[in-house]
């Protein structure tokens, strides 16, 4: 009975599973047929529109083979187009048509032309030039603390800083110049080769401008076009030239724009779930990581797959697409441009701390506890555990407030007393001795020593002023008035003795356990409870008036019970460092353990916080600043060094013909869609929504790449600079072919592509070359340039005020 059981129901899972086959077979096959006729609609519009003499002829023996490609549509000759079968031939027919690949010879050899060009330009004269210039100082610098091993701290995610330090490794750079601004480079220090490993990131940028518009259906002619407005602007080529992360950001930005779009052609016309589709959407993802991982700019990016992600996922579910399969592709996007890119981002961070592993500059951005395992840190090596009469610096667990702290201001009012406060960066006022409770006399240096433990009775003595830690239940906080004042006192007074003495209690012992009694360095939370009143000595998020310097205020948490068991980070401390003659001191990486998605997470808060805390100054003029509105239209081209007469200048403007262009198409092309909306309207021939859902295809990551990165500056606080259009700026240039494109197709001028594609690109490559002089370097004075002043706010020989 069982066995006959068991086969029934392997008998229904087969035919369950056969229904589900066929569901997703129909469903394609269904797919297919619709997008067959759209193209054959599509490829007799392309030639009645280019004024072709006759139209494309469908029913030929060739069986699904592509005759012709032309303009932005493929023509297309299928065989029985009349007949089902037949259609899904001409669905694959078009795809090979539409999209450009390697191995199609005309293709390749326009992208190998295209890329020894930009080898060219990019690389020209890259080493003229031998003094560290612009960003090299820090960037530069970055990439010889990878090879040296200090830690150290900046605004941008690792990678394309880890790109920067291969590129020295191969150089041969042993991590010791420090790229000091405008240092002229040592002998020893091939900045040529390093220039020119990063200079190829910029290199790429041409022939994946021309693979991504072929993947956009754009003409061989105009898809040449847009790779040349990429090769012919100065801007995208001056910034190849030196030790900067902004080429390997561009790079990953073009990559992810070329397999986001090689992967929707695949998706769309494609089936989905085969070699081809999985290698597009995991190169898709694999992009998204490297360019977030580069700068947080590439987030914008992961913004731009993500809203045509999901236009591709509503479109699915608007079609009827069986549950499951609609449930597979929401699991494979997320996944893939999801889970991928996450992982990519954190193992960056993670080779990061790998490769850092010696104390810096930036090394008090991060906690105690990751500072510990740095080599040369001072709380890397210390005595682990503490005694009567050590030095020691007592740091809050509340994350923010930092360390006890204490100075010769005194509160306003209240006490009037010695101010307590925290404060978060290292400071000698941060410097306290544990000391045996008042009335207790002892010698700490001949002394035998004694360990503090659990349940003793302390004072904290500040040892610059040396004042005790005190409290009274008479004077309450000048902030959370609930809470009684924190100060530090000489006191001299028998009576008062008691107001300075805390009991220590041990709340967690990280690596010991909780039997042991002792209080150790790093590794030891406890409380402070005031021996007198009960409180507990507290911090929080509150930062005392200008009178107390900005700094976190001081409390002590009354508790009447004196016995509460309160846990809260506010009421924990610990030691930090301790200092003590007396003492061995040890390795405190063997006890201290630091957690890599803390830190991961701290890390990435410190760079938010410094990035944030760029703010302009309005009442200080600059000539490298600009804003977001001045971009667009070229108004402030920025000076990269010193402006002598005799030093050799570089000067980031862009190719004007280009960058005005560019920014006229952007900024109409949404008045374009509701032109065309309103054609819709109006039912004017030869505007449908078929074809105004085929030009948003193939059109919106551009466009929605341009405005990614550009609209979102307006809303920064901190300080910009003209270099931060110029991934808006990539995009924007392959619109400007599009739309090129698109005009002489829509407007019957489909045999003219090529003498226009040649004489725009003849006009913009002439424009560049006018202004070479400042890409390459202008060794000589600045005013004899002076016709190359276009606007009278470029400050090609005299300072102007920027915008």
């Amino acid at each position: 009975m069982d066995s006959r059981n068991l086969k029934q129901r392997g008998r229904n899972a087969n035919n369950e599973a056969q229904v589900l086959t066929f569901d997703e077979d129909d469903y394609y096959k269904e797919k297919e047929h619709a997008a067959a006729v759209a193209a054959v609609g599509s490829a007799r519009c392309a030639y009645q529109s280019s004024g072709a003499l006759e139209e494309p002829r469908f029913g030929s023996n060739n069986h699904g083979a592509a005759v012709k490609s032309y303009g932005a549509y493929p023509a297309l000759t299928v065989d029985n187009a009349n007949e089902d079968d037949s259609l899904t031939d001409f669905s694959a027919a078009r795809l090979d048509a539409g999209v450009s690949g390697l191995l199609r010879s005309r293709d390749f050899a326009i992208t190998l032309l295209l890329t020894l060009m930009s080898l060219f330009t990019r690389l020209y004269k890259i080493g003229r030039r031998p003094n560290v210039t612009w960003d090299e100082a820090h960037f530069g610098k970055f990439g010889a603390y990878y090879i040296n091993g200090t830690f150290y701290h900046d605004v941008h995610p690792p990678l394309a800083k880890m790109l920067v330090a291969l590129a020295e490794v191969v150089a041969g750079h042993n991590g010791s110049f420090r790229f000091n601004s405008g240092k002229k480079y040592p002998e020893y220090v091939d900045y040529t080769l390093m220039r020119a490993q990063v200079a190829l990131y910029g290199v790429a940028l041409v022939p994946l401008a021309y693979l991504t518009c072929r993947h956009l259906y754009i003409s061989r002619s105009m898809s040449t076009l847009a790779a040349c407005f990429v090769l012919f602007d100065n801007a995208l080529c001056v910034m190849s030239r030196f030790i900067l992360l902004d080429e390997p950001l561009l790079f990953f930005t073009a990559l992810t724009l070329w397999s986001a779009t090689g992967f929707q052609h695949v998706n769309k016309h494609g089936r989905a779930f085969t070699l081809r589709w999985w290698k597009w959407l995991l190169l898709t993802g694999f992009s998204l990581g490297c360019v977030m991982s580069s700068k947080w700019v590439g987030f914008f990016c992961v913004l731009m797959v993500g809203i045509a992600t999901v236009d591709d996922l509503f479109r699915k579910f608007c079609d009827r697409m069986p549950w499951r399969l609609y449930g597979k592709h929401w699991v494979t996007r997320a996944v893939s441009l999801i889970l991928v890119p996450l992982v990519i981002y954190i193992a960056c961070f993670w080779v990061h701390f790998h490769l850092l592993y010696r104390a810096g500059t930036g090394d008090h951005k991060l906690s105690a506890k990751f500072q510990a395992h740095l080599k040369g840190n001072k709380l890397n090596t210390q005595p682990y555990d503490i005694t009567y009469g050590a030095h020691i610096d007592l740091r809050a667990v509340f994350n923010g407030p930092g360390l006890l702290h204490s100075h010769a201001h005194r509160y306003p009012s209240g006490s009037r007393l010695q101010q307590v406060t925290c404060f978060p960066h290292r400071d000698t006022n941060n410097v306290w001795q544990l000391q045996k409770a008042r009335g207790i006399s002892a010698n700490y240096t001949l002394d035998p020593i004694e360990f503090v433990e659990n349940g003793d009775i302390i004072q904290i003595v500040h040892n610059k002023t040396g004042a005790a830690l005190r409290t009274s239940k008479h004077t309450l906080a000048p902030l959370t008035t609930v809470h009684f004042e924190v100060a530090a006192e000489n006191i001299t007074d028998t009576s008062e003795a008691g107001l300075s003495n805390w009991r220590v209690e041990i709340v967690e012992q990280q690596h010991s356990g909780y039997r042991d009694k002792r209080v150790h360095a790093m590794t030891t939370m406890f409380r402070l409870r005031h021996q007198e009143t009960g409180c507990l000595l507290r911090v929080g998020s509150r930062r005392l008036p200008e009178w107390g310097w900005k700094q976190s205020e001081v409390t002590c948490l009354p508790d009447k019970s004196g016995k509460k068991n309160i846990k809260s980070k506010d009421v924990l401390w610990y030691i930090e460092h301790n200092k003590n003659k007396r003492m061995p001191k040890n390795d405190l990486s063997k006890y201290v353990k630091s957690s890599f998605f803390v830190n991961l997470a701290q890390l990435n808060v410190e760079m938010a916080k410094t990035n944030n805390a760029l703010w302009p100054d309005v009442n200080k003029y600059s000539t490298l600043e600009s804003r977001p509105l001045s971009w667009p239209f070229l108004i402030y081209p920025m000076r990269m060094v010193g402006w002598g007469d005799k030093s050799i200048k570089m000067y980031e403007i862009g190719n004007p013909l280009l960058w005005w262009a560019s920014a006229i198409v952007c900024i109409l092309y949404p008045f374009r869609l509701l032109f065309w909306l309103g054609c819709i309207r109006r039912q004017r021939p030869g505007w449908t929504v078929n074809g105004l859902l085929e030009l948003w295809d193939n059109s919106k990551f551009l466009w929605g790449g341009w405005a990614l990165h550009y609209i979102p500056f307006f809303f920064m606080g901190r300080v910009t600079y003209i270099h931060h259009y110029l991934p808006a700026l990539y995009f924007g240039l392959l619109l400007l072919a599009f739309e090129i494109d698109r005009f002489f197709v829509r407007w019957r001028r489909g045999r003219f592509l090529v003498v226009a594609a040649w004489g725009i690109g003849f006009v913009v490559c002439v424009v560049f070359l006018y202004f070479a002089p400042f890409t390459y370097g202008w060794d000589k004075p600045a005013k004899l340039l002076a016709g190359r002043r276009w606007l009278s706010t470029w400050n090609i020989y005299e300072d102007l005020n920027a915008l």
